[in-house]
């Protein structure tokens, strides 16, 4: 179970701002989550595997070079929807290797290890590098992070939004929109920082514990929960909450009566519109 992710590219961070140049200085090379990768110019064509990739390449004005996307937990933001019904869905869910190699792309960028990474469901990042195909993984799902441990992998570090800047810089470098990229993490930065002084004036209770449910198989089955280092847990650090759940899975199963015995203030409950 992977949790609605679209909503964190409105997350901001507490990191100081990153340095952004006018112009890319081809050829670029990135290191990304164990591949290096190298451009010669911007990529023309680009399929996005993964809701957030696409949002975040909108935001840096990058929509003319998308030729494709996929994965999408719910309706893209109000103001790109126009940009996005133009564009070609590949699929809701899990496209094939064939429709993404089918565009021809310069460049895939992705969510998620388990669609694209050592064995992903789409292909492996050889497999598309093999055929020419560089493939982009944010690090929001690599950094610190095995997901060949547990359901959803598990993090050795608790994760932060600098992450999800790393993610923002290196893709307004490899498109050459720093400016752009400048501006949304200036913009992502103020609004996390005002959002974490509000929460520290709430003054919660010492103690205060919270349980984070994403989702159930079925009604009856146990739930999916939010582990010690993953999204929810970095939330739960800033506004001084007790997560509950043990675990460093990234969104292990844990029975209700373990749950209930652990007497959460509080539950948050996901939700995704698909």
């Amino acid at each position: 179970m992977k949790p609605f992710f679209s909503s964190l590219t409105l997350i901001a961070s507490l990191a100081g701002s990153t340095a952004l140049g006018a112009e890319t200085d081809y050829p670029l090379t990135i290191d990304n989550c164990g591949h290096t990768l190298s451009f010669d110019a911007a990529p023309q064509t680009t399929v996005t595997i993964g809701q957030s990739t696409t949002e975040i390449l909108y935001l840096l004005g990058q929509q003319d070079r998308i030729a494709g996307t996929s994965v999408w937990f719910s309706p893209v933001l109000p103001e790109f929807k126009e940009t996005n019904d133009a564009i070609e869905r590949l699929a809701d869910n899990d496209p094939s290797f064939e429709s993404v190699l089918g565009k021809r792309p310069d460049l895939v960028t992705v969510m998620y290890e388990w669609h694209v990474g050592p064995e992903g469901m789409i292909g492996t990042r050889d497999s598309f590098h093999e055929v020419g195909v560089p493939t982009y993984v944010m690090p929001t799902d690599c950094a610190a992070k095995d997901n060949s441990v547990g359901a959803d992998g598990t993090r050795s570090e608790l994760f932060t939004t600098q992450q999800l800047y790393t993610s923002i810089e290196e893709l307004a470098r490899i498109y050459n929109a720093q400016d752009a990229g400048a501006t949304l993490l200036a913009d992502l930065q103020s609004r996390e920082a005002k959002a974490v002084e509000k929460a520290k004036s709430l003054n919660l209770p010492q103690g205060t514990s919270a349980l984070f449910w994403f989702s159930s198989s079925e009604m009856a089955a146990d739930p999916y929960v939010a582990g010690q280092q993953g999204v929810p847990a970095y939330m739960m650090d800033k506004l001084g909450v007790e997560n509950v759940v043990t675990s460093a899975e990234e969104w292990p199963l844990v029975g209700w009566e373990t749950l209930a015995k652990s007497d959460p203030t509080f539950i948050v409950l996901a939700k995704m519109d698909r």
